[in-house]
């Protein structure tokens, strides 16, 4: 099987252990509670839907020739900030003082319109303020880290459907006029990556009814996985000869 095959049969692999975990988080808060949370809050809380993806990432690391104790998932992962003491990251790599790389694994399934500008904070916030303490020589003997961010979104007329902007004073930029939240993301991420925020990103749309099948799709060819993976396993190929 083709490298692009197998990885695409991994992704499919890690977006249905998503829509899994989601859903046995929502029926342990509801039998605990009595009742379900309204919504998604109870998917929410349980906090470990994206950990497919995670594992996913720290296995090709490791296949690509990292040792696995310098691939940190879970433990040990918190870098300084410059605004604030520290952050935990979803996945760091670490090896003799040297901040190889940091991911961030987000995910948003419903409330569209009330977590898409947290989000939006959140990836800019956490990518500024690590660039603000490696200017500041938090990371002493580190050459420039790679940082990624990838993102799932649920495919659901919320998400698809145009949204009105808000513009009482001044006009919003006009890729933002009538975008739907899916769209939103796909431009957000492409900005952040254009502004060297970030390394590379991927954004994935999977719907609830089909996902816990494994079904997802990419909406734009330069937010791809394979695309993420490529930038990523470039960066650390380096690494991994010296760490042999």
């Amino acid at each position: 099987m083709e490298l692009k095959a197998v990885l695409r049969a991994r992704l499919r692999e890690a977006v249905e252990q998503f829509w899994k975990t989601r859903d046995q988080q929502a029926q342990k808060q509801g039998k605990s509670k009595g009742t379900k949370d309204i919504g998604s809050r109870a998917a929410v809380t349980g906090g470990a839907q994206m950990k497919g993806f995670v594992h996913l990432l720290r296995t090709l690391l490791c296949e690509a020739g990292l040792p696995e104790a310098i691939v940190f998932t879970e433990k040990k992962i918190e870098l300084p900030g410059w605004y604030r003491p520290e952050k935990q990251w979803d996945l760091i790599v670490v090896t003799g003082n040297h901040l190889i790389a940091g991911i961030e694994f987000k995910s948003q399934i419903g409330s569209f319109g009330n977590n898409f500008n947290n989000r939006s904070e959140e990836a800019i916030g956490s990518a500024t303020d690590l660039w603000a303490a490696y200017r500041e020589g938090a990371f002493q003997r580190s050459a420039r880290p790679w940082l990624g961010y990838l993102m799932l979104l649920e495919e659901a007329p919320g998400s698809m459907s145009s949204v009105q902007t808000k513009e009482p004073h001044f006009e919003v930029f006009p890729e933002f006029k009538d975008a739907s939240y899916a769209k939103r993301y796909e431009i957000l991420l492409r900005k952040l990556v254009r502004e060297r925020l970030y390394d590379a990103a991927c954004l994935l749309l999977s719907e609830q009814n089909r996902g816990i099948q494994g079904y997802y799709r990419e909406p734009v060819p330069d937010l791809t996985f394979m695309n993420f993976c490529a930038s990523l396993l470039g960066h650390v190929s380096a690494i991994a000869r010296l760490c042999r």
